[in-house]
């Protein structure tokens, strides 16, 4: 089977990192999967919801947003702008959010929030998996900057966090689709899993016809593989811009370089 920019089944786009991108937020990263293009930042607010309050821990929330020329059709108005947030919209940026939170051990994040805003400069499938990848960059990036500021006590990272697509397509079982490989597939499931393995979520819906469970165990498998890569890319992006990664995890999960 021929994919459209030639890759092997088993294999994910080219992912490339500039951290450090957008200089106001605590923690960024312009993050490239093909032609996918999503601006990730955290950003710590020294407080949390009402509803936390007095609690002692802490909070993770996130928004994604796609840029009005985020596809190479047309423009779209922004979400806010004469509509309210879409569903998906709403729906992604829940994703994001119970995702990351499943990095982070909370209990030892203190009465402070991180937000993680996700906006996608540009789509061609594996927008919402590019931007929990991404997510977890700048959120070690501002933990990062927290811990050397002295507002951050104790380790807080569980693990490393991910996240990759897998389609069942007519030529075989394919890793992180493109746009026109996502909306032919007879199966596009989402997996976001951590860098040991441990699923967090996965999302999955067949279009027709039903798979057999050894197709969706198939599946897992060729995620997993794949989170597992852009688990090692994250950790060599942080490790080249200077975290020190053993003062952040609670364990010594992060040694998977």
């Amino acid at each position: 089977m021929n994919r459209p920019d030639g890759r092997a089944l088993d294999v994910h786009r080219p992912v490339e990192m500039i951290l450090g991108f957008h200089r106001n937020a605590e923690g960024s990263v312009l993050y490239r999967a093909g032609r996918t293009v999503v601006l990730c930042t955290a950003s710590v607010e020294p407080t949390v919801p009402a509803w936390m309050m007095g609690k002692g821990a802490g909070w993770l929330t996130a928004e994604y947003q796609m840029h009005p020329r985020s596809s190479p059709a047309r423009r779209e108005p922004r979400d806010g702008r004469g509509k309210a947030p879409s569903g998906r919209t709403q729906e992604i940026q829940r994703l994001i959010g119970r995702a990351l939170r499943a990095a982070i051990d909370l209990k030892h994040l203190g009465e402070q929030t991180i937000a993680i805003d996700c906006d996608v400069l540009e789509a061609d499938g594996g927008t919402r998996t590019a931007s929990i990848t991404a997510g977890f960059v700048a959120l070690a990036l501002a933990l990062d900057r927290m811990r050397a500021a002295g507002s951050l006590e104790a380790p807080v990272l569980r693990d490393q966090v991910a996240a990759i697509s897998v389609g069942h397509l007519p030529g075989g079982l394919a890793l992180d689709l493109v746009y026109t490989e996502d909306s032919s597939a007879r199966v596009d499931m989402n997996v976001v899993a951590t860098a040991v393995g441990s699923i967090v979520e996965v999302q999955a819906t067949a279009e027709d016809e039903a798979i057999p469970r050894a197709e969706l165990d198939r599946m897992t498998d060729l995620a997993l593989a794949g989170v597992a890569s852009l688990a090692s890319a994250q950790h060599r992006a942080l490790s080249s811009a200077g975290v020190d990664l053993s003062a952040l995890f609670q364990t010594d999960r992060w040694r998977v370089a």
